[in-house]
């Protein structure tokens, strides 16, 4: 009997050293976390931390007018070797039309037509109100004498409108707004139109058998002289786009649209600064 009691004594004990120990134990390492002890781990604390991962612009893409967005995957690899072919023919023109180019966007808002159609007497005829084509085309906008007339500009002799930039440009304003309604607002076949004529990109548009052909649906049937000219007038506003990085050189045409930055959940930083704050007192 004796000796079952003193058992249990022994038992007893060894359990309340146990449950001292263990309370000892936690104590020290609630110690340790807050003297910086490096013998203890401090998981506790960096595993609260958590980082979320964010899609947002990517600064360093080639960025096209909204207006030209949708034809970037067709045009890019020749907006990308024209940029660095004609590099110094680009930067030539851009630092010509700088005094033309606010009068003639003046004008387009007038007329409600897209400011993009500011490029194009730089591919006319380099800014030069005194320009005659081979086939007898004149000024600016490089207008043919049966065109301009119908667009009330007056013609030949030393006072030809057709070199009068500002009367030009507003005869040039009124064309595309009637092309622009003709083609249901499609810009790249209202410029194709300018340079070929309409007939001949409504007579072009047939042979391709759809309802609503684009541009690129027709581009084939055109002269190259026309395709040309409207890949350019592509280009060129992409560059005008983009122009402070072109003159660096830094046109990346390969750069993804959406880039992935990393960000700390202020939620869990929160609870851990919380918890950091805890165990410093």
């Amino acid at each position: 009997m004796k000796s079952i009691q003193s058992k249990s004594l022994l038992t007893l004990i060894i359990i309340f050293f146990i449950i001292g120990f263990s309370t000892s134990a936690k104590n020290l390492i609630g110690l340790a976390h807050r003297s910086g002890d490096s013998s203890f781990p401090a998981d506790t604390i960096s595993s609260e931390v958590r980082f979320q991962k964010t899609l947002v612009r990517n600064p360093h893409r080639v960025v096209y007018p909204s207006i030209l967005a949708d034809e970037r995957e067709k045009s890019v690899a020749y907006v990308k070797q024209y940029s660095r072919k004609e590099r110094e023919y680009i930067i030539h023109m851009f630092n010509k039309g700088k005094k033309f180019f606010p009068r003639a966007v003046a004008i387009f808002d007038k007329y409600d037509v897209p400011d993009e159609l500011q490029m194009l007497p730089a591919l006319e005829s380099n800014f030069n109100g005194n320009a005659v084509s081979r086939v007898g085309a004149v000024g600016y906008w490089q207008f043919m004498s049966e065109l301009a007339g119908e667009y009330g500009l007056r013609t030949g002799g030393e006072f030809d409108e057709r070199k009068n930039f500002t009367k030009s440009t507003i005869a040039a304003a009124k064309f595309f707004s009637d092309q622009l309604d003709y083609f249901d607002g499609d810009m790249l076949l209202a410029v194709a139109s300018y340079n070929c004529g309409p007939g001949r990109v409504a007579s072009d548009m047939k042979k391709t058998g759809k309802k609503n052909p684009t541009f690129w649906d027709i581009k084939k049937y055109l002269p190259q002289e026309t395709r040309l000219f409207v890949l350019r007038f592509i280009a060129l506003n992409v560059i005008a786009n983009n122009y402070d990085n072109f003159l660096k050189g830094h046109l990346n045409f390969e750069e993804p649209a959406l880039i992935q930055l990393a960000t700390v959940d202020s939620s869990k930083k929160e609870k851990t600064d919380d918890l950091a704050d805890r165990n410093s007192l």
